[in-house]
């Protein structure tokens, strides 16, 4: 059933084509998917070096219609501020004790904020939320006093990315079931985002290629310079 699904979805694209925004998702949502509602990625190839320290291309945004999931908040945080979060709505909140739960193997969270004074005692998990891409940073609004508006940015749908081997980034953009519309509409922001973080010192075409593809259908390959020129132009 899977190989037939594949070859079905294979035949509705060129493999050779790179596809306006609307055409990518118009093929997108005629795909035949699995019974679960699958998560739509988009993959963008920077020219990047990533091995210059001047070259680094990281940050966050929040997408205009979230990502589909129920986002599981963990705060480090003592005193008032402690009790600020948990009147913003976060699922846990504490110090010591939770990194004592961490280290014992408990990662029932997504996603994790600290303030700035909490940072000694988050860095004694850090070795297990950095390779999770868990670890709090300021550059990603994580480490901050204003633990309310992080908390309600985590829920609305933020997302956090940064440019892997080869210059990659790779970030979820939604479920397929949100439809054309608001996936575009999610992946415009981001690719907004991407483009503005381009480092100073990056040399020649910065957007190398741009893939959108659901977890278990083929890739459609995006014409970059609909985003390098503007996102109002070429997308719609």
């Amino acid at each position: 059933m899977a190989g037939k699904r594949q070859k079905a979805n294979l035949a509705l694209v060129d493999r050779e084509k790179k596809y306006t925004l609307t055409e990518a998702l118009e093929i997108l949502s005629k795909f035949q998917g699995p019974k679960f509602d699958e998560t739509i990625n988009l993959n963008v190839r920077l020219g990047i070096d990533v091995k210059q320290a001047d070259q680094q291309v990281r940050g966050a945004t929040v997408l205009p219609n979230g990502v589909g999931k129920k986002v599981r908040v963990l705060v480090f945080a003592k005193g008032n501020k402690a009790t600020e979060a948990e009147a913003a709505g976060a699922d846990f909140v504490g110090g010591d004790e939770l990194v004592t739960k961490i280290q014992g193997g408990w990662m029932d969270f997504d996603k994790v904020i600290a303030t700035p004074d909490m940072m000694i005692t988050v860095s004694k998990v850090g070795k297990i939320l950095g390779p999770r891409g868990l670890m709090p940073n300021p550059k990603t609004g994580t480490v901050t006093l204003d633990v309310t508006k992080a908390i309600g940015e985590e829920r609305k749908g933020k997302i956090e990315f940064r440019a892997e081997k080869a210059g990659i980034v790779h970030c979820p953009i939604g479920k397929k079931s949100f439809g054309p519309e608001k996936l575009g509409e999610n992946l415009k922001s981001l690719m907004e985002t991407i483009v503005r973080a381009k480092p100073p010192g990056a040399k020649g075409a910065y957007l190398k290629s741009v893939t959108v593809s659901a977890a278990m259908s083929p890739g459609i390959r995006l014409d970059a310079n609909q985003f390098a020129l503007g996102l109002a132009e070429g997308g719609n």
